[in-house]
């Protein structure tokens, strides 16, 4: 698959995942991390355009983090497991961690993140 990759920061550019492959195909975005090992506590998936995501098939439960058009974080399920469907409404996008990764950062309702391409 051809994602783009990078990171992402909150608005003062503190990098919160180091890692992030964002997607750029419909089939990246369809599979999302169904065939993937478990993610490092710094990697992520962004998914976009993308406001449901699903677990059908997945071995192991994910953190996810609706953004909308803004970057603003609109919603945070810490562990979505697996056989499962989240979604929400004004997203546009969906990030895909490893749980722990949610964890250890200080993710909140309204908070601003910034993208930056690896170049």
């Amino acid at each position: 698959m051809i994602m783009i990759h990078g990171y992402l920061t909150d608005r003062d550019d503190h990098c919160l995942f180091a890692e992030v492959a964002r997607t750029t195909r419909f089939s990246e975005r369809l599979c999302g991390l169904l065939f993937s090992p478990r993610f490092g506590k710094n990697a992520a998936l962004l998914i976009e355009p993308c406001s449901a995501v699903h677990t059908f098939g997945m071995r192991y439960a994910v953190g996810i983090v609706f953004i909308d058009q803004d970057w603003r974080v609109i919603k945070i399920i810490k562990s979505l497991k697996p056989w499962r469907i989240a979604s929400a409404d004004k997203a546009c996008s969906v990030l895909e961690v490893n749980g722990a990764g949610l964890e250890k950062i200080d993710l909140t309702h309204g908070q601003q993140l910034k993208w930056h391409c690896h170049e």
